[in-house]
């Protein structure tokens, strides 16, 4: 088969979870009501940590940006998902697809990064206390966002240009509910070899390096808490931690299964399932998991409401 030119290609085909027309009213509230938690759930957050002067601190301003980044991420996927239910179309443009693809890679870059920052946030309040103010102060702050924001639009323009290289055919279905990168690569009938080694090469640089950070941060902690005396002080570190680490245990358990399945094999379906969990559920749990724990988001929250909650 001769490959299509990719200037001919005006749309591609969404299938979604399931094609069955009695499940998409289903489908449909289901994804809505979650959209509407989990951007109701970070906005809260957003405005808890602007309004509470004990919460201007690196750690609820990385927390802030991070509830941002979710809204963002949701934003990129679900509505388009909803309208095409809504109009009981599973259409996307091309120029859509790359746009959602390229958006997509950006925010949940961000979330990689910034879940790698927090945890150097609470490496350096439990391993460094007494330097901790120093380290972490706003320019450093201010940088860490910035350099999250920068290697992130880089690595989605880069995978986006990437695509854009390809031939297509007429086979444009992708078995997803958005555009994710690996479906759309495999509708191509040019050569995608340089795409799948930019893709690997991307996944270890982008997102196991940040993790072995995590790890690493983790583990000096876990040493410092060990060489904490009382009882009392241990639990009081820890405690800090427990909400990121609940975070990113779900983010890269999921993450990582879905990219390291696609390898092993070709299952859309499984893949497009296990997909919802860290592009979804993950930025829908975040804001409970941050404030349920949290006395001082708790309070936050409490006194943005008069007291009401």
């Amino acid at each position: 088969m001769e490959p299509g030119n990719n200037t001919r290609i005006s749309e591609f085909l969404l299938l979604g979870f399931s094609e069955d027309p009695e499940l998409q009213p289903l489908i449909f509230g289901l994804f809505l009501s979650i959209y509407l938690v989990t951007v109701l759930g970070n906005l809260l957050i957003i405005l808890a940590t602007i309004s509470d002067s004990h919460l201007h601190t690196p750690m609820y301003f990385f927390l802030s940006n991070l509830s941002f980044v979710d809204i963002c991420l949701v934003s990129t996927i679900i509505p388009k998902m909803l309208v095409n239910i809504q109009t009981q179309s599973k259409a996307i443009t091309y120029a859509g697809c790359i746009t959602q693809m390229c958006f997509f890679w950006v925010f949940v870059e961000l979330d990689n990064f910034h879940l790698a920052v927090m945890a150097y946030d609470r490496f350096v309040a439990i391993c460094h206390p007494l330097h901790y103010t120093v380290i972490m102060n706003s320019q450093l702050c201010g940088l860490l966002v910035l350099v999250c924001w920068i290697l992130s639009v880089l690595h989605a323009l880069l995978q986006s240009l990437m695509v854009l290289r390809l031939s297509f055919c007429t086979h444009l279905e992708i078995p997803h509910f958005f555009c994710e990168l690996n479906q759309v690569v495999q509708l191509a009938c040019s050569d995608t070899f340089l795409n799948d080694m930019v893709a690997y090469f991307a996944l270890v640089l982008m997102a196991v390096c940040p993790f072995t950070g995590i790890l690493y941060s983790y583990f000096k902690i876990v040493s410092s808490i060990r060489a904490i005396s009382s009882a009392r002080g241990k639990y009081k570190a820890f405690s800090t931690c427990v909400s990121h680490v609940s975070v990113v245990s779900l983010f890269y358990s999921t993450g990582f299964g879905v990219y390291l399945s696609s390898v092993a094999t070709h299952s859309s379906h499984s893949s497009s399932t296990a997909s919802v969990m860290y592009t979804v559920v993950t930025p829908m749990l975040n804001p409970f998991l941050y404030s349920l724990r949290n006395k001082d988001v708790r309070r936050a929250l409490k006194n943005l409401f008069g007291g009401k909650i």
